[in-house]
């Protein structure tokens, strides 16, 4: 867009860049009908799109450098311009970690915050039956229109109903492995902070976490048995720096007094770095194969990238466009084991997608 100046133009020119990235099979942008026919049945769902030029676009996910730039959603978008703190946690969490889920929602509720979760088992459940009278939203991991789990389907009408249901994924599309951890960067993108109870060590729950302290976000932790699994994730949380809760109160005096980075500038986009493009024309012959020499399966930051290639901003940035279009590239958004997506607040992570191939 920046670049070719009108959605037109930037469209049109998709399939040469992937082409020029060295995309094999062809990348062709969905057709106007196509796109007119999906809207159509999300409308008569009694649903909407919220874009990223649109007013209603919530700021706090608008400032995070990979905001999903099409959402779609049912039921009530006014809540995006309410305050709101996240809750997650396990799934097959207890008996106790889900009443006091309930009770933080509800408290929190009662102090105008809006509670957004996942639609999961367990800890998300109990969080958006708490807060079901006060304001809730639920990010799903699949469309819109596809329940997931099955069994919360009769709370995914509810919050359709009270609440607001939000999805990045086109309709019908079944959630799968990557959905999940992209779906965690929405709900820490969109909330003030993001509250933790109970969650094992190898959960999305603490990719959540992860993502909400690199969006500059507070982390909350509730503290658990050192002897239960599902502790060991807060408890960890609160030993490299997360802050121990007990109750909403604790998180909202913190949201008060806390000394934190994030939330001072929660309205200033967090990648300030301008955004250049070359035309592809003009690049040198070998900045492709310079840029595809400096990467591995190990994230690496564009900062790194430029010093490394002497290249100039527009032109590694219209390389890895081309790459990434291709298929040949990847930001890591959130996948499990994969360490911090920024090596500096203003910089993405990439690294080879298919290093074999890429090779070649």
């Amino acid at each position: 867009m920046e670049f070719y100046g009108n959605p037109s133009e930037a469209l049109k020119n998709l399939p040469d860049l992937a082409k020029r990235g060295g995309r094999k099979a062809p990348l062709k942008p969905p057709a106007e009908s196509d796109v007119l026919k999906e809207y159509a049945a999300l409308k008569k769902l009694g649903g909407g799109v919220l874009t990223l030029a649109d007013d209603a676009y919530p700021e706090l996910l608008k400032s995070t450098d990979d905001a999903p730039p099409v959402l779609s959603y049912l039921g009530d978008p006014a809540l995006l311009q309410k305050q709101s703190i996240g809750i997650v946690g396990a799934r097959n969490a207890s008996l106790n970690g889900r009443k006091l889920a309930v009770k933080i929602a509800q408290d929190l509720g009662a102090q105008g915050q809006v509670v957004a979760s996942g639609l999961a088992r367990g800890i998300d459940t109990a969080a958006h039956e708490g807060s079901l009278t006060t304001g809730t939203i639920a990010v799903v991991a699949g469309g819109i229109d596809v329940i997931y789990p099955p069994e919360n389907a009769g709370l995914y009408e509810q919050i359709k109903e009270k609440g607001l249901i939000l999805a990045e994924s086109p309709l019908g599309q079944q959630p799968f492995a990557q959905s999940f951890p992209r779906r965690n960067r929405i709900v820490s993108g969109l909330s003030r902070g993001v509250v933790v109870v109970e969650a094992t060590m190898r959960s999305g729950s603490l990719i959540t976490a992860r993502l909400a302290g690199e969006q500059g976000r507070e982390v909350w932790a509730v503290p658990g048995h050192p002897l239960d699994p599902r502790a060991e994730g807060p408890n960890h949380l609160i030993r490299e720096g997360a802050v121990l809760i007990r109750n909403a109160e604790d998180i909202m005096e913190n949201l008060l007094h806390f000394s934190g980075h994030g939330m001072r500038e929660f309205h200033v986009v967090q990648n300030p770095v301008e955004t250049r493009f070359e035309k592809p024309e003009e690049l040198p012959g070998d900045a492709e194969e310079r840029v595809l020499q400096n990467l591995s399966p190990t994230p690496c930051g564009v900062d790194e990238l430029i010093r490394a290639c002497g290249l100039t901003v527009g032109s590694i940035q219209t390389i890895l466009l081309e790459l990434e279009l291709a298929g040949r590239i990847k930001t890591p958004a959130g996948e499990p084991g994969v360490p911090d997506r920024r090596i500096t607040a203003t910089s993405l992570t990439y690294y080879m997608s298919s290093p074999i191939e890429t090779h070649k």
